[in-house]
């Protein structure tokens, strides 16, 4: 596995955040990869691996994920104290300018980095989401996130990914399962295995305009003159293939991938993915 280095950084409230920091060439910008809701930076460690050397590749843990610390106030897990959080990051580092890997949630972040301050992005990826979500999709996530289940062997929380996700991946093997589960797994102090993240990320969707809510297509239309590719899951509840054609239709610059017998969403390692990230990045640098 490739090395990276553990870097801390401190948002506005005073929390310590971490970031994994793979070394790269410095006369390219950074790829910053942002994970989905209830995940953190090991999602990218396959794509990090791959990339890393001829890029620089930046993954941090939200707050309230993975390595980074959790949120006195559960107000603040909403993508613009992320952004924020995110932005503050990239100021500590002295980073102009960055191409953004934005999974799920992630990609809502991106979106708005591109409403906020266009000039920071050098290319995107969006990774099975889009403005709209769909409604079938935002119900399975509301679901899940936040049920604090744990698991006394990584085999059981490999089994229940698989019986609670298997539609998603249904091509997935229980080694398959065995990984994911240590990517968005961890074992706790009591020797049980729990989801890596703070429960509290649910409360904001259970209050009154907790879901999206906002009109994000001005952050697609924020896109447009930057190297663009929007990946979908060819089973993806989340983005669906007409908002993914609408897409296309605003940034006609941008590429589409679709990822075949793959629901919400593509790890990114996949061959349409990887060929899609490469021909992103020629464009590039």
């Amino acid at each position: 596995m490739t090395d990276y280095a553990d870097r801390f950084w401190t948002s506005r409230d005073g929390l310590k955040l971490h970031y994994r920091d793979y070394a790269g060439r410095d006369d390219r910008p950074p790829v910053l990869c942002l994970p989905g809701l209830t995940r953190n930076a090991r999602d990218f460690a396959d794509v990090a691996a791959r990339l890393a050397g001829e890029w620089r590749v930046i993954c941090p843990d939200l707050r309230g994920r993975g390595d980074s610390a959790y949120a006195k106030d559960s107000a603040s897990y909403n993508p613009l104290q992320y952004v924020d959080d995110v932005t503050l990051l990239l100021e500590q580092e002295g980073i102009e300018r960055v191409v953004a890997f934005g999974t799920s949630l992630g990609g809502l972040m991106t979106m708005i980095m591109a409403m906020m301050a266009p000039q920071r992005l050098a290319g995107a990826l969006l990774n099975d989401v889009g403005p709209e979500i769909e409604p079938e999709g935002l119900e399975r996530i509301r679901g899940y996130v936040g049920q604090g289940r744990n698991f006394p062997t990584w085999m059981h929380a490999a089994r229940a990914l698989e019986e609670s996700q298997g539609d998603v991946f249904p091509d997935w093997e229980i080694a398959d399962w065995l990984a994911m589960a240590k990517r968005c797994m961890v074992v706790g102090s009591n020797g049980r295995i729990h989801f890596d993240y703070d429960m509290r990320i649910a409360e904001p969707f259970s209050k009154p305009g907790g879901e999206a809510g906002v009109d994000m297509w001005p952050g697609v239309a924020s896109l447009a003159g930057c190297p663009v590719l929007l990946v979908r899951g060819e089973l993806s509840q989340i983005l669906s293939a007409a908002t993914l054609e609408r897409m296309t239709a605003m940034l006609p610059g941008a590429e589409a991938v679709t990822v075949p017998r793959v629901g919400h969403a593509p790890m990114l390692d996949e061959p349409e993915a990887v060929t899609g990230i490469d021909r992103l990045l020629a464009r590039i640098g």
